[in-house]
């Protein structure tokens, strides 16, 4: 969140395209696997690894990655899974 969730999701008031690629991204994750803060947290972590493997770092540009990182942390969010103050 703290790296890119928080500004992302900033965006999203004023960046109708950014709303729509998020919401894709949300989409396709909840077809894929249950939105629970255990799964979606382990999906998180996988994710991460492979960016990390293939030495991927956020710019701070609109590519797959970070629609998909920004998605998860919309989803975290909505589903009440920051309201711990845990990092996602």
């Amino acid at each position: 969140m703290n790296t890119l969730g928080d500004s992302q999701l900033a965006r999203l008031g004023a960046e109708p395209g950014l709303v729509a690629a998020v919401d894709q991204h949300a989409a396709e994750l909840r077809e894929a696997i249950p939105i629970d803060r255990e799964t979606l947290g382990d999906y998180l972590l996988g994710f991460l690894d492979e960016l990390r493997h293939r030495g991927w770092v956020f710019t701070g540009e609109l590519d797959e990655p970070s629609l998909r990182l920004t998605a998860v942390c919309w989803l975290a969010r909505e589903h009440g899974f920051l309201g711990d103050e845990l990092p996602a």
